[in-house]
C-alpha cells in the first residue's frame, strides 16, 4: 500500500494506540486495492480472510434470508468492517458490496489475530470498537422497534443534518431504495413518509432534503441520545459523565 495512505489508518481508533512496531508490521503485509461499484467484497456464511478498511467510497452491509435482502448499514471512510468476524473466527453474518468505486485496504486476518495477542493496546482498541458496534446495533434495534416509519425517517434526516454541522440542506448519501431498506421500509412506504414530512418542516427535491422548520421535524423524531447517540441534539440533554483517565497508554 502507498505511504500516503498509512497516516489515515494510523489515526483510526483501532490503530491509534497500538505499538509502532505492530502497526508497521501490519502495514508491510497490507495492500490497497480499488474496487468498482456493486462488487461483492464478502458474503455472509464465509470466513474472514482479511480485515477491510475503507479509505474512499462507500460500502453497503446487507443480509439475505429466504429470498429476501435487507440493508444492515452503510460504511464510509475511514473505517473498518466487519471486525467481529475477524476476531471471533466465525462466519460472516452479513455480506458487503461497494456502492461506488471504493479504495479498500486489506490486512490478512491471521496476522491481525497475532497482533491482537501480542499488543495489549491493540486488543483494548479492538474491544472498544466491538463494544461500539454492539451499542450501535442496540440503538438501531430500538429505532426500528420503537419508532414508526415517519419517526425513523425524521430522525435520519436530523442525524444527517447534524453530521453536516446542522446544515439546513442535505443530499441523501445513498439511493432511496437502499435508504428504505436501511430504515426497515419498502420503497413505497419511504415515498409516502417523504411526502408526509413535507407538511412538517421538510422539503424534498429528488435527493436533496431541506429542513425549513427544525423544531417541527424534531417534534416528529423526538431525539433521544440513548437511541440516536450524541450526534442529534435532544431537547433535554442528559448530564455527561466525567471521563475517567485511560488505563491504556501508548508505550514509549
Amino acid at each position: 500500500m502507498r505511504d500516503d495512505e498509512k497516516p489515515n489508518l494510523r489515526r483510526l481508533p483501532l490503530f491509534r494506540e497500538m505499538m509502532t512496531p505492530t502497526f508497521d508490521s501490519l502495514m508491510q503485509i497490507a495492500y490497497s486495492q480499488s474496487f468498482p461499484a456493486q462488487l461483492e467484497l464478502i458474503r455472509q456464511g464465509e470466513y474472514a480472510d482479511f480485515l477491510h478498511v475503507i479509505i474512499e467510497g462507500s460500502v453497503e452491509l446487507h443480509a439475505s434470508w429466504n429470498g429476501r435482502d435487507t440493508v444492515m448499514g452503510i460504511v464510509h471512510p475511514v473505517s473498518t468492517f466487519i471486525l467481529a468476524a475477524c476476531v471471533y473466527d466465525e462466519p460472516y453474518l452479513m455480506s458487503a458490496r461497494t456502492l461506488e468505486r471504493s479504495q479498500i485496504v486489506l490486512i490478512p486476518v491471521a496476522d491481525v489475530r497475532v497482533a491482537l495477542r501480542r499488543d495489549s493496546d491493540f486488543a483494548m482498541a479492538a474491544m472498544r470498537e466491538l463494544a461500539g458496534g454492539y451499542r450501535a446495533f442496540v440503538r438501531q434495534a430500538k429505532n426500528l422497534k420503537l419508532r414508526n416509519s415517519l419517526e425513523r425517517l425524521a430522525a435520519y434526516i436530523l442525524h444527517q443534518s447534524c453530521r453536516s454541522g446542522d446544515a439546513a440542506t442535505i443530499v441523501l448519501p445513498v439511493e432511496k431504495r437502499h435508504l428504505a431498506s436501511h430504515l426497515g421500509m419498502t420503497p413505497e412506504n419511504l415515498s409516502r413518509s417523504m411526502k408526509a414530512l413535507q407538511g412538517h418542516g421538510v422539503v424534498v427535491q429528488g435527493m436533496r432534503v431541506t429542513i425549513t422548520d427544525r423544531a417541527r421535524l424534531a417534534a416528529i423524531a423526538v431525539p433521544d441520545p440513548l437511541m440516536d447517540g450524541p450526534v442529534i441534539k435532544a431537547p433535554t440533554v442528559l448530564p455527561r459523565r466525567r471521563e475517567m483517565p485511560s488505563l491504556a497508554r501508548k508505550r514509549g
